[in-house]
């Protein structure tokens, strides 16, 4: 049995259990300080370091860790170039050894002195979703293997922290997630996409509880989707690039013609993920943006849910091109069409790409209002 010193994010208790895997009230820990040294804020990053200084470190004693314990702290803060030392810090029973984690990374560059409040304000809620499911892979997957899944768990996180805050669309029958009983959650695959398999009950309509069904979910991400118009020119740009979903499922044209998208990464809001899109896929410069909708690509077995905007451009002749992250191996080619032209393909039923016709779509019922605000 060992004890801890934590003084950074560990410090926010939500986050603590999750790590620990036990409720906070099984967690033996009390108020603590470190003398001569600092907390700092690291320039670039949402976690601190700690260094040398005068004052006080504040912070949490965590007393009597198992060894399953300090592994799982390993496992979590091996994320963050942390390796633990002995220290001696001061609590309500006087002066007691710990373990501390120090940063190894002489490089990052601190920012003033970290503040927890400010912290769990702007991060708390995205990293607990965060920790959740690096701390599934504990025992089964090393950290080196999990550092590699963090982008796409970011993006997965940030997207629960976008469902548990964005405004509750119409609802007739009132039911909500308080009426979901999760039995067993496992995560039999996870790479670049995952898939969760539940058990779980459901209220019914006649007010009683479902018995435990068995459901698996592919995890996608939020996803940002932008449909380029020239109000001026009453143009549209739509982009085209190779997808997987056509060609797995043996469709002779696996190349989509489809809205500029991309998944809402880590810490992005999906406003900022369709500017950045725009710069990436097409190199364009949107002047702004208005809200298409917000809605599910398919409830019924994907999460994967779409941010989509009509994005106001200059769409001059040569702006289309070839584009795309290279590090991504994206080949994104762009076309314009005049209006007439596109909903002409609508019509014909010659698209097969269901947010580029719904944008098209909301596009036809606003044309003569966006035009006249140009």
């Amino acid at each position: 049995m060992s004890n801890l010193f934590v003084y950074g994010t560990l410090r926010h208790v939500p986050l603590l259990a999750v790590v620990l895997g036990r409720e906070a009230d099984a967690i033996d820990m009390s108020q603590a300080r470190l003398s001569g040294h600092l907390v700092h804020g690291v320039r670039g990053e949402d976690f601190p370091f700690l260094a040398k200084g005068d004052g006080n470190a504040d912070g949490l004693l965590l007393r009597g860790l198992s060894e399953t314990d300090v592994a799982r702290l390993d496992f979590y803060e091996g994320g963050y170039d942390y390796a633990l030392i002995p220290l001696q810090v001061t609590s309500d029973q006087g002066i007691e050894d710990a373990q501390v984690y120090v940063s190894e990374a002489a490089a990052w560059v601190p920012e003033g002195l970290w503040s927890l409040a400010d912290w769990a304000a702007a991060y708390g809620v995205f990293t607990v979703h965060k920790a959740l499911e690096e701390m599934s892979y504990f025992g089964s997957r090393s950290r080196a293997e999990v550092d590699q899944l963090l982008p796409t768990i970011k993006s997965r996180a940030s997207a629960k922290v976008i469902a548990g805050t964005q405004e509750i669309l119409h609802n007739p029958s009132q039911l909500s997630l308080s009426d979901v009983t999760v039995s067993k959650l496992e995560r039999p695959y996870a790479n670049f996409f995952s898939m969760e398999e539940y058990e779980l009950s459901f209220r019914r309509y006649d007010g009683t509880m479902s018995e435990t069904v068995k459901r698996a979910v592919f995890m996608g991400t939020d996803a940002a989707l932008v449909l380029p118009y020239d109000p001026v020119r009453d143009r549209v740009m739509l982009v085209e690039q190779f997808r997987l979903g056509p060609t797995a499922r043996g469709d002779d044209k696996p190349w989509q013609l489809e809205p500029i998208a991309g998944r809402v990464d880590g810490g992005e809001t999906p406003v900022q993920t369709a500017h950045r899109e725009a710069q990436e896929e097409a190199g364009l410069t949107l002047q702004r943006l208005e809200s298409i909708g917000k809605c599910y690509a398919s409830p019924g077995g994907c999460t994967e849910y779409f941010h989509i905007y009509l994005g106001v451009a200059d769409l001059p002749d040569e702006v289309v091109g070839v584009s795309g992250l290279e590090v991504e191996a994206e080949d994104i080619r762009s076309y314009l069409y005049s209006f007439e032209e596109v909903m002409g393909l609508v019509d014909r039923q010659a698209l097969d790409n269901a947010p580029l016709i719904l944008a098209l779509l909301w596009l036809s019922r606003h044309r003569e209002r966006v035009r006249a605000a140009a």
